[in-house]
């Protein structure tokens, strides 16, 4: 059995389908964070046959929950405060996504104005369908 150690205070982000802990992890930028940050992929579950894990060092500054739920909103946020889980999130399809995916029409006003922000909207919440605020392109 393999043993992570437990976090004092931090977050541990649980139920990520297995495989996409490395997904959360680019979109999140964890790897320039100057905490410790634990993945665990693969893990057996009873809920999802397999899942990965993330445990994050630190406060729930470190992190955006709305990247969180764009990749999965079924994925659960505990937060640990004196080695217990203080708070479980549930999270949801964000609204509006600023900066995280971008657009890649090329006559969108985002690819000529560099300094503009990528903004995405959410269009469809059945089909977790987002398209740009400016132009309208679908993210795929």
């Amino acid at each position: 059995m393999l043993n992570i150690s437990g976090l004092k205070e931090g977050i541990v982000l649980d139920h990520i389908p297995a495989g996409k802990s490395m997904d959360i992890y680019r979109y999140m930028g964890l790897g320039e964070l100057d905490c410790q940050v634990a993945i665990i992929k693969n893990a057996r579950s009873k809920k999802l046959g397999r899942k990965d894990i993330i445990k994050i060092e630190g406060g729930l500054d470190v992190i955006d929950l709305d990247v969180i739920g764009f990749i999965d909103p079924d994925i659960t946020v505990n937060i640990i405060k004196d080695e217990r889980i203080a708070e479980k999130k549930r999270l949801k399809l964000p609204k509006k996504l600023t900066n995280v995916i971008k657009c890649k029409n090329p006559r969108c006003i985002t690819s000529i104005e560099q300094e503009l922000p990528h903004v995405f909207l959410l269009s469809d919440e059945k089909t977790q369908t987002y398209r740009c605020m400016y132009c309208e392109e679908k993210y795929k």
